[in-house]
């Protein structure tokens, strides 16, 4: 294949709807790449549950930008992923940029199964997302005003999902990104009070922390209609990677991208904006 027909070639989003994915797809498409975002309601359908899927979604292939649903550190993700990777390098695909979870341990089993596969590989190794705040399990809460959480005053260097998918773009279009592993935080580290006040702050809302058991937090989840597997992946991230061992900010952004990592505040700021939390 030719340089041009790698730079024709259609690059394959997968969670295209969801966090980062999205923004993906939209950066690439308005930079005009051919852009196959996929999940699983499109066309064609993406389902990690459903190998027969993903050949497909992987006809002409060149680049992928890989985010397991719903994370990597669920039991069978390794399997999955190993042979995604498979099935992308036997159908022609030569780059892959992996979207993972700093601090899993079994995120990083992920990492190493990408690292031998013999792609060209990035991995984009990442915090909490602050969208976690407006776009996830954390909104609901924050609309009504209380947000009751298994945390006590660990911080955590929130990262942006936009941060992110510039990353994942450059990695996936431009050269110097290749066999590289970027951490990916925003630029320090705040509690969860800290987070909470300053998305009162910015959306002019009287909003309280109440930190709770994991026990009454679990069954606060499923009382709202999160399902089990969610569920028990929720816990697992409070109770056991938020203990501390993310709290010192990586420069991955800057190397990157060549800037600085966006803030909390300017994330809750552009946010407010939108009027999401005064729903």
């Amino acid at each position: 294949m030719t340089r041009s027909d790698f730079d024709k070639a259609p690059i394959l989003v997968l969670g295209a709807n969801g966090k980062t994915g999205r923004r993906v797809a939209q950066r690439l498409d308005a930079a005009g790449f051919s852009v196959r975002a996929c999940a699983r309601s499109t066309q064609p359908r993406f389902d990690w549950n459903e190998r027969s899927t993903w050949e497909a979604a992987l006809a002409g292939v060149q680049r992928v930008y890989v985010t397991y649903q719903p994370d990597l550190a669920i039991p069978g993700a390794l399997d999955t992923v190993s042979a995604f990777f498979d099935t992308a390098l036997a159908n022609g695909t030569e780059r892959i940029v992996l979207l993972s979870g700093r601090g899993e341990e079994e995120a990083q089993a992920a990492e190493n199964a990408l690292q031998r596969s013999g792609a060209t590989w990035t991995i984009l190794r990442c915090s909490w997302f602050m969208q976690n705040f407006s776009e996830s399990f954390l909104l609901a809460p924050i609309r009504e005003g209380t947000l009751a959480l298994p945390v006590g005053d660990i911080a955590e260097p929130f990262v942006d999902a936009e941060d992110i998918a510039d990353a994942a773009v450059a990695a996936l279009t431009q050269p110097g990104h290749e066999n590289r592993l970027y951490e990916l935080t925003g630029p320090r580290a705040i509690s969860f009070a800290e987070a909470l006040a300053c998305i009162a702050h910015e959306s002019r809302r009287d909003l309280r922390l109440a930190p709770v058991p994991a026990d009454a937090f679990r069954a606060g989840l499923i009382e709202a209609g999160v399902s089990k597997p969610e569920t028990d992946l929720i816990l697992y991230l409070f109770t056991t990677v938020l203990d501390g061992r993310n709290e010192k900010p990586a420069d991955g952004v800057r190397l990157a991208l060549h800037r600085e990592a966006r803030s909390f505040e300017d994330y809750a700021r552009r946010t407010a904006q939108s009027g999401v939390w005064n729903a």
